[in-house]
């Protein structure tokens, strides 16, 4: 299994697998509340089943080239992930997403391992265009679509019911070539580590950074 270093700090991103189903309900347990303010993992990953249910449709998904996840870890602990929750090579869109542990928020984890799928996502599998679909109220996430240079293209008013309350979604975008421009891309780069079968597809990002 591979491992992309995010920095000096022991930040890793890694690929999530069905065995990884106790590691993944530890790290959402530690951080329930916090990543369920906004999205519903939480609420699926609600115990070892459910934990084994969700890596195991992910898994589903990387085979079929329509979704997959990595892990963030830090110093060898599980404390979040990023998906593409939606993948689709023919139309070149896809939607990306992530969740975090309280206790590992504020280090930027997120937006660098983000930069690094969607670099792979934008050279290796040219992608044209990543959707970040974020609550309204969800300011870590939204901070991370601005990070990543994202535009923010409109607002689903009170779309997602969300524990009872409904809630609005705004769609933030980037395409391939701002992308390129903005990391200065004069050619075609790809990132070593990330085999060809991790292509990536949660439900909207959580709490962030």
């Amino acid at each position: 299994m591979y491992a992309i270093s995010l920095g000096d700090d022991g930040a890793e991103l890694v690929p999530l697998e069905v065995w990884h189903a106790e590691e993944l309900l530890a790290s959402i347990d530690r951080g329930r509340e916090f990543i369920g303010r906004h999205v519903g993992l939480p609420d699926v990953v609600s115990d070892l089943d459910g934990a084994r249910a969700w890596l195991t449709s992910y898994a589903g998904k990387r085979a079929a080239d329509g979704g997959g996840v990595h892990g963030i870890r830090l110093d060898g602990k599980l404390v979040g992930g990023l998906l593409f929750r939606v993948w689709d090579t023919p139309s070149g869109v896809c939607e990306a997403g992530c969740w975090l542990e309280p206790a590992a928020a504020g280090r930027g984890l997120v937006t660098r391992g983000m930069r690094v799928l969607l670099d792979w996502a934008f050279e290796e599998r040219r992608m044209h265009r990543v959707e970040w679909h974020v609550s309204s109220a969800n300011e870590p996430s939204i901070n991370v679509a601005r990070r990543l240079g994202m535009t923010r293209e409109g607002v689903l008013r009170e779309n997602y019911p969300h524990r009872g309350v409904r809630t609005s979604t705004e769609i933030w975008a980037v395409l391939a070539p701002e992308w390129r421009a903005a990391r200065g891309h004069a050619s075609h780069t790809s990132h070593g580590g990330i085999p060809q079968e991790h292509s990536e597809r949660t439900a909207r990002p959580a709490a962030a950074d």
